[in-house]
């Protein structure tokens, strides 16, 4: 590990193990209250999937009675639909096979495709790379940047289709509005295009954090044919029956079917279940920790401000002149008055009366000369 490494991991350690690891016991239960969170809305998805039907495309008019006109909310209902996607050609609704005058050609591959997704993607370079930083320091450092960019999607009305049969009257809409989980699609096209450099590099290079030195450009399409399981509300609209994306489920369209969905739902639970219950006894416990030491050092304090000299002990002390007492026996810390109380449990005798009261009210009390935690002081009497 290098210096570096060890100085960042040294500073995080100092931080979290502040206030006697308070710190640390709040930052793992804000970790294990997210963790309750994503494992309640989870477990919700999960339950949903599970009670959802699992239909092929012509089974829908009998799982869903259509309605006159509009769709309305009673004949709505989480379905599981697994088919085929195919072009929507006609205006009416129907499908139609020899659709490729309705499809979306790739530029980059000339692949034809229902969904084309491209992401055009700014590589930087710069201050990141002059400290040697590890993998793991600029990962963070990466995340924490925004990359500039531009992304665009475009798409053509699509249905589903049963595997088998592809007739007229067997189509599902998919309705993509408000849809953002993450679709199924295929890379096609990956390529880093390199910035040429320019005489004013080197002065980006040296008073910019960062600069641009290459752009990822890739592109992904999803094609016709693909077989996908749809997960969302299905109702019919104007007789035609149409799915669309349930904003509570983690799935919309997928590669994946309803069992392997259950299955991955399932473990996702489990770990979010018993890694919030671990953070949860690990921030209980810090903080547990962290209050009882902040309970015995206030009642430590309160012992001492009760056993407190009056102020004439004090006055007392002061009035010896400063020109009499030997350079040995004088206060370390206000040089000014004799050295006469002695620090628990260490044992020096470094301090006046009263600058030992206040060494022993700091938050953290320390003796000045061995640095260790003291507990109070007594005062010493010399026959």
């Amino acid at each position: 590990m290098s210096s570096p490494d060890r100085a960042v991991l040294s500073l995080l350690t100092d931080i979290f193990l502040s206030f006697d690891g308070a710190i640390l016991g709040v930052t793992l239960a804000f970790g294990a209250a997210r963790a309750a969170s994503k494992y309640a809305s989870t477990s919700a998805a999960l339950n949903k999937i599970k009670d959802a039907p699992e239909v092929s495309v012509s089974d829908l008019r009998s799982l869903i009675p259509p309605s006159d006109g509009e769709s309305s909310l009673g004949n709505q209902r989480i379905v599981v639909v697994r088919g085929t996607v195919e072009p929507k050609v006609a205006g009416d609704g129907s499908h139609k096979n020899n659709s490729d005058n309705n499809l979306i050609i790739s530029q980059e591959t000339g692949e034809k495709a229902l969904i084309i997704h491209r992401t055009q993607t700014y590589m930087y370079s710069g201050w990141k790379t002059l400290f040697h930083l590890s993998s793991g320091h600029r990962f963070l450092l990466e995340r924490s940047l925004p990359k500039q960019g531009a992304g665009f999607m475009r798409m053509v009305p699509f249905v589903i289709v049963d595997k088998n049969q592809r007739s007229q009257s067997s189509f599902l809409v998919v309705n993509m509005d408000g849809a953002r989980q993450p679709l199924p699609l295929t890379t096609v096209y990956n390529r880093l295009q390199p910035i040429n450099s320019s005489p004013y590099s080197f002065l980006q290079a040296l008073f910019f954090p960062e600069f641009p030195v290459g752009m990822l450009d890739v592109e992904k399409i999803l094609p016709p044919g693909r077989d996908l399981t749809a997960v969302g509300i299905c109702s019919f609209n104007n007789g035609v029956p149409e799915i669309k994306s349930c904003q509570d489920l983690p799935y919309f369209l997928s590669d994946m079917t309803k069992d392997k969905m259950i299955m991955d739902l399932t473990e996702t639970t489990s770990v979010l279940f018993w890694g919030g219950v671990i953070l949860g006894c690990l921030s209980v416990g810090i903080l547990s920790f962290a209050a009882v030491r902040a309970w015995n050092r206030w009642k430590l304090r309160r012992e001492l401000l009760q056993r407190r000299p009056d102020q004439h002990m004090i006055d007392d002390e002061t009035e010896e002149d400063a020109d009499e007492i030997p350079d040995g026996e004088l206060c370390v810390i206000c040089v000014t008055r004799r050295r006469i109380p002695a620090f628990i449990p260490c044992g020096h005798v470094v301090c006046c009366r009263y600058c030992a009261l206040t060494v022993e009210r700091g938050l953290n009390p320390k003796c000045p000369v061995c640095l260790q935690v003291i507990r109070g002081s007594m005062r010493i009497y010399y026959s």
